[in-house]
């Protein structure tokens, strides 16, 4: 209203100072009738030239307003010489914005005008909304080191005079702009939780203060949230600027991501490389591509623990950000290879990530680098059983052999291998298993096997014998003896 106002070219002269003049025309109408609100939608500027004797300028204009009229033009010059008086006191009450248009000037001009406004804000959105999106996507993908997400929000701040940050899949904030609007994710961590776990393409408005907060989830690192904020409202054009950088985002993550796999690729191969062929310039290349490894002895940490969806990826870009030591996936985990004194910042790194187990080797060279690779996978293994975030090596071989094995491969092994004599035993009421177990207590010595078990010690003599028949083995070999050792325990 107050644009159409201020142009001179229409003569248009306002009635009513009061009124809110920053109400936005939707159209231009005009009507002779005593009621036109069943036609109109609101937001229209309503053109007329006058009431009927019989009309009531209170009701008439009240109905306006409660409708949402943007204001009402009256035309001078034809019914009436002058604004009525009763129509500009009722605007005037109901709060209204009351012009009056001259006679020189045609409803015609006002309806052309209006639209030609319309036109050029249509225009002027698509230019701008083009424009951002060029900005984006420059920043997501241009060649230089600082294009990326961070980027992107700090273009999608300046854009929409706004503050901006991505919250990953475990609830940190990843980037922000700027960068102290990162204080603002712990006040809305329930509606950024509710988005991650909708996980839809819908966005997801609150209000804030006498502004919006505006929330969409982006498919980055594992499930993240989009969050943008100012003190007042986004108009539709700040909404699709907001949904182009969603998409931005996920492009720029694909990229990364595709080069990210290659990487890994290579990384895993070093890593082989450096464990099965010390020696064969992989420590090199190693050094070349991503820094020497610390000097004295290394340990390699095993990070794994069926993270969630996601969680793996994460995982990664949390020590490739960390700058957490030499990292590579093998086997379907993620091994690192740190100096001894980094354990414990490496293992504070891994903690931001949920769920993550870590199984970490005894110290050793370069060149037993395999065996510090196998000790710490077993520690994870041991780790994932015991469901416990951290189990060293070293631990593992304190409490002994069936540490190192699970508890199901131990029973199995055991099952196979005494299935003969517990078969027996059962069949036959004898106690092979239970004589053989005593035997090897006392280290194969014949009497006080027997005394402990309350038998002659011929009678242990031949159970021992027909236990070595059944089980077709060679009970004097101290691996035999080993393995049924160890086959009696697992089996208790």
């Amino acid at each position: 209203m107050r644009e159409l106002c201020a142009d001179r070219s229409l003569g248009l002269r306002s009635a009513c100072p009061s009124a809110d003049l920053e109400r936005r025309i939707t159209w231009v109408h005009s009507s002779e009738l005593s009621d036109p609100t069943p036609y109109l939608d609101g937001g229209e500027l309503l053109l007329t030239t006058g009431l009927g004797p019989a009309a009531d300028p209170d009701g008439y204009v009240a109905r306006l307003a409660a409708h949402g009229l943007a204001g009402l033009g009256f035309g001078t010059g034809l019914g009436h010489d002058d604004l009525l008086p009763a129509v500009t006191a009722a605007c005037a009450r109901a709060g209204l914005p009351l012009v009056e248009v001259p006679e020189r000037t045609p409803f015609l001009a006002l309806s052309r005008a209006v639209s030609e406004a319309r036109a050029a804000e249509r225009y002027a959105e698509v230019v701008r909304t083009d424009e951002a999106q060029r900005a984006l996507t420059a920043a997501a993908l241009g060649d230089d080191r600082e294009s990326g997400p961070g980027r992107v929000l700090d273009r999608l701040a300046e854009r929409l005079d706004a503050w901006s940050l991505i919250s990953d899949a475990d609830e940190r904030v990843r980037y922000a702009a700027p960068r102290p609007s990162s204080r603002r994710a712990a006040a809305l961590a329930g509606e950024i939780a509710r988005v991650r776990e909708h996980a839809g393409p819908s966005s997801v408005t609150v209000a804030a203060g006498g502004g919006q907060v505006v929330l969409q989830p982006v498919r980055m690192v594992g499930p993240s949230v989009l969050v943008v904020g100012r003190d007042r409202q986004f108009s539709p054009v700040d909404r699709q600027v907001i949904g182009s950088a969603v998409s931005v985002l996920t492009l720029a993550h694909a990229r990364s991501a595709a080069a990210g796999r290659a990487e890994h690729r290579v990384r895993t191969a070093v890593l082989r490389a450096l464990a099965v062929l010390p020696g064969s310039g992989a420590e090199q290349v190693l050094a070349d591509t991503w820094g020497p490894l610390p000097d004295g002895d290394l340990v390699a940490v095993a990070l794994g623990g069926r993270p969630a969806t996601g969680r793996f990826d994460v995982l990664l870009d949390t020590l490739e950000r960390a700058s957490a030591g030499f990292h590579a996936e093998l086997d379907g985990r993620v091994a690192v290879i740190v100096g001894a004194d980094a354990v414990p910042p490496l293992l504070t790194v891994a903690s931001r990530v949920r769920d993550v187990r870590a199984g970490i080797s005894d110290p050793a060279p370069v060149t037993g680098l395999a065996r510090a690779l196998r000790e710490a996978g077993r520690a994870l293994d041991a780790a994932e059983r015991l469901d416990r975030r951290t189990v060293r090596f070293a631990d593992l071989a304190a409490r002994g052999l069936s540490a190192l094995v699970l508890p199901e491969d131990a029973e199995a092994f055991a099952e196979s291998v005494l299935a003969p004599l517990v078969r027996h035993d059962a069949e036959r009421r004898g106690d092979l298993v239970g004589s053989l177990r005593e035997w090897l207590a006392h280290h194969g010595q014949w009497d006080p096997a027997a005394t402990r078990l309350g038998v002659h010690r011929h009678t242990l003599r031949a159970r021992i014998e027909k236990a070595g028949a059944l089980l077709d083995r060679d009970l004097d070999s101290p691996g035999v003896r080993a393995e049924l050792w160890f086959a009696l325990h697992a089996g208790r």
